[in-house]
């Protein structure tokens, strides 16, 4: 009897709208919200090369479109994370499905370069709405602290899904319709996964105490504060990878790799040819992420946050460096999917867990989508750079290195982050 009363008192503490098991209607609408989103969204590499055929255009110019993509995805995350905070998440999430859809749609009548460039850019302001820097907060605020880290990791493992069934499923579509329908089918399942909001109850945007901070002056702070600036610029080697390979990859296993002879594993996975290769490869990287993201928030509980974040850039750095230095083979593609899949999304609770850690709740939505601009701007260089130097010089290795190089910054920066809390730092706390 004493256990259930006490356990009674510890939910009735929880402030409102908050959950105190781990699994609860938010989780997983916000799951499903993120998995359709991210589906579609790592497809995207599966266009390269039809679209660059069908038009006669050089590598660079649909590279740029997916470059821009990401762009105005991280240039938008802080609005559409800061409109959630101010006028309520599903209203956020709503316009961010609208803006999705219609660039998608679009995207199908698209005939020139500037076309799609300019729509891409839509379709990053949607991804932006429907993504992490909204989901992730929801999630959150809706999780108890017990639970938050592997909540978090969940979320982030459903992105993962996403990956795992997006880059079939567009091959598939591709094999049996031209490629404007495809980007047609997907803003239907768009549109539809926004039906999930109805189980996104949250509660109303509160707004702030007369004694507590603004989103401006904790931005402010923020922005002043070292070890923010820190975990923003470690944040940059993670968009580049990520964005480089998503976009990048199919292409350069297709090429790397002249021919597949269909044997053994590759005989039971279905991999017949070079573009079956790089399709069932970035969903290796989604099926070893759903792993290796929730074994990061489960260890974000555990350890520290910013240790894990410096061995996860430096594995990172090992595992890319070892791949372009080794001759490319289907076995080699598939090994290094595997690797690099279980440390893909990882940063992502981590990062947005410390920055919770240390920032608190209340603004964490906007905060992360400031760290996540410079994720961003990583996945624009990493994407652009891709075609522009393949363009340049017929091949991806120095976009390969310049990877590595940026990863190994990213381990060394997280060194000297500051994970106290804000307040214990103002109160002269030490670390723990």
């Amino acid at each position: 009897m004493a256990s259930s009363s006490g356990s009674a008192s510890q939910s009735a503490a929880l402030p409102p709208g908050q959950h105190s098991n781990l699994l609860h209607p938010v989780l997983i609408a916000g799951c499903v919200i993120v998995l359709v989103g991210f589906a579609i969204r790592s497809a995207f590499g599966l266009f390269q090369i039809p679209i660059a055929d069908e038009f006669g255009w050089l590598r660079a110019e649909f590279s740029f479109a997916i470059a821009l993509q990401n762009l105005f995805w991280g240039i938008s995350q802080p609005m559409f994370s800061a409109m959630a905070e101010k006028y309520g998440d599903r209203k956020a999430i709503l316009l961010g499905g609208v803006f999705y859809a219609v660039g998608l749609f679009l995207s199908g009548y698209a005939i020139t370069p500037g076309q799609h460039q300019f729509l891409e850019m839509l379709v990053g302001f949607g991804i932006a709405g429907t993504g992490f820097g909204v989901i992730l907060a929801v999630v959150g605020r809706a999780t108890s602290d017990k639970h938050r880290s592997m909540a978090l990791g969940i979320v982030t493992a459903a992105g993962s899904a996403g990956q795992v069934v997006g880059p079939p499923l567009a091959q598939f579509l591709l094999d049996s319709m031209a490629w404007q329908q495809v980007f047609m089918v997907f803003a239907g399942l768009i549109l539809v996964t926004m039906f999930a909001l109805t189980f996104l109850k949250v509660p109303a945007p509160v707004k702030p105490a007369a004694s507590e901070e603004s989103l401006g002056d904790v931005v402010k702070r923020a922005m002043k504060d070292p070890t923010f600036i820190f975990i923003f610029l470690g944040f940059f080697s993670c968009g580049y990878q990520l964005a480089f390979i998503t976009a990048h990859f199919p292409a350069f296993v297709a090429e790397m790799c002249q021919a597949v002879e269909p044997h053994g594993i590759l005989s039971s996975l279905g991999i017949t040819s070079t573009s079956t290769l790089g399709a069932v490869a970035l969903a290796f990287i989604g099926v070893f992420n759903i792993m290796g993201t929730i074994l990061a928030g489960y260890l974000g509980n555990i350890y520290s946050r910013k240790y894990l974040l410096v061995g996860i850039y430096a594995l990172r750095t090992v595992v890319a460096a070892a791949f372009i230095m080794a001759p490319i083979t289907p076995f080699s593609v598939l090994l290094f999917s595997v690797l690099m899949g279980g440390l893909w999304l990882a940063t992502v609770p981590v990062t947005s867990g410390l920055i919770a850690q240390i920032y608190g709740l209340r603004y964490m939505g906007t905060l992360y989508g400031l760290v996540f601009l410079s994720h961003q701007i990583g996945g624009f260089l990493g994407v652009w750079l891709g075609g522009s130097l393949y363009d340049q010089f017929g091949n991806y290795n120095l976009v390969w290195w310049v990877g590595v190089g940026v990863g190994a910054f990213s381990a060394v920066i997280h060194l000297i982050v500051d994970e106290r809390p804000w307040n214990d730092r103002n109160s002269g706390m030490q670390p723990a």
